[in-house]
């Protein structure tokens, strides 16, 4: 049964969120039962400390256990500090050793288990012959020690999966290699530019057939916001909240303008600590972007490619997908994550032998990675320094288009 309300126009009262809360958990068996709860790392925009409030109070003394998984996918494990901020300074239940969180580690096999392989038969099928490889499905396997998992997060246009949310804090959040290399050059090879901000995406239906391997009931409470503003929450099975919030997600993250933009000067939010997580500033506003223009990634705060890949990236460099597929022998033995990742930052574009590449839109990075390592990656560099933001404002009819705190919001034209 799907709790839940969202409106484009009105916000959530903390009230309201309270009473869909107790509303849909009070019609789950999980009197004694031990609860996961899988919420995100910092780089998503969502009241969690208000949910491990709200979650503590109606659940801390009926069942035997509330614990909490953050969803990091390839991200790197947050310190205590970190931990702190993200659930509240004043979290409840973490001192009377009932409430644990844990960090997820996708490149711990002990700390990972198989629950199962999609065939290269199911693969095909799945992705109209797009990529018929046969993947293992593994998940942290702390799942295990519980009774019922309940995913909490909130749903944005996503470049590799249309939509995040919902089983995504699965597969990749606490996934193993495997198919977090699977469904991202899945998303690479059916192109940023036609995926984001589409619901029943190719990638989408592979994470969805993965879940159903996992053993235990599996629940959503998914949140809609706009900016810091919650707007809805749907609590229900994974697929139907997911669905719900998508839905209003696709009203209130989606800007439609009037035109594309010679130049964009994307601002993504200082949330974003590398370009890994910050390019989200580029995925959210290509689709905007003329044929042979340029979105200018400015975060003088940023220094790092990413903490977690970055030598990878650096040997690799960015480029568009035909770069890869036409010399597939040189890089078969990358990490397909890094390649998608690569490929997605790049943006759209073709490559042949003779003509070499050619990127539908130039990528340029105004941020504290030096320009060296910039050319060598094969991105633009600009000096920050250089840059006012507020003299490229209100110049949208030269074509000139700025887009602050990026990297949630999508633009369309």
């Amino acid at each position: 049964m799907l709790i839940g309300q969202g409106s484009s126009g009105q916000t959530l009262a903390d009230e309201a969120v309270h009473c869909i809360l107790d509303e849909a958990l009070a019609a789950l068996p999980l009197t004694g039962k031990r609860l996961l709860v899988i919420i995100p790392d910092a780089t998503r925009t969502a009241p969690i400390p208000l949910l491990f409030r709200l979650l503590h109070a109606l659940l801390a003394g009926r069942v035997a256990r509330l614990d909490y998984l953050i969803a990091l996918g390839t991200h790197p494990p947050m310190d205590a500090a970190a931990i702190e901020k993200l659930v509240g300074k004043d979290a409840p239940g973490r001192d009377d050793g009932r409430t644990s969180i844990f960090n997820h580690a996708w490149d711990d096999p002990g700390a990972l288990s198989t629950l199962g392989v999609i065939g290269e038969d199911e693969m095909a099928r799945l992705t109209g012959g797009l990529l018929a490889v046969a993947t293992e499905v593994r998940i942290n396997r702390r799942i295990f020690e519980y009774d019922q998992i309940l995913i909490c997060g909130p749903v944005f246009p996503h470049e590799v999966v249309g939509f995040s949310g919902g089983a995504k804090y699965l597969f990749p959040g606490i996934a193993g290699r495997e198919i977090i290399d699977t469904t991202h050059w899945l998303g690479a090879l059916s192109t940023s530019m036609s995926t984001i901000g589409v619901k029943d995406t190719l990638v989408r239906r592979v994470i969805h057939r993965a879940a159903q391997f996992v053993p235990m009931p599996v629940h959503s409470a998914a949140l809609v916001l706009r900016g810091a503003h919650l707007h809805g929450l749907y609590v229900g099975p994974h697929e139907e909240a997911w669905s719900a919030a998508a839905d209003l997600s696709n009203e209130l993250n989606i800007v439609h303008t009037k035109r594309r933009y010679k130049r964009v000067l994307s601002l993504p939010s200082t949330k974003y600590a590398d370009l890994w997580t910050a390019a989200k500033a580029m995925y959210k506003t290509e689709p905007v972007i003329e044929d042979g223009g340029e979105v200018v990634i400015y975060a003088p705060h940023l220094g790092e490619v990413s903490f977690t890949h970055g030598a990878l990236i650096d040997r690799v460099g960015y480029h568009v997908r035909d770069y890869f597929l036409a010399q597939w022998d040189r890089f078969r033995t990358v990490p397909l994550s890094i390649l998608a990742h690569s490929t997605h930052v790049k943006g759209a574009g073709s490559y042949d032998a003779a003509q070499g590449e050619r990127p539908r839109i130039q990528v340029t990075l105004a941020t504290a990675i030096p320009e060296e390592r910039c050319r060598r990656i094969n991105l633009g560099f600009f000096d920050p320094r250089h840059i006012d933001p507020a003299a490229w404002e209100g110049r949208e009819e030269e074509g000139i288009l700025v887009v602050r705190n990026a990297g949630e919001v999508l633009y369309r034209s």
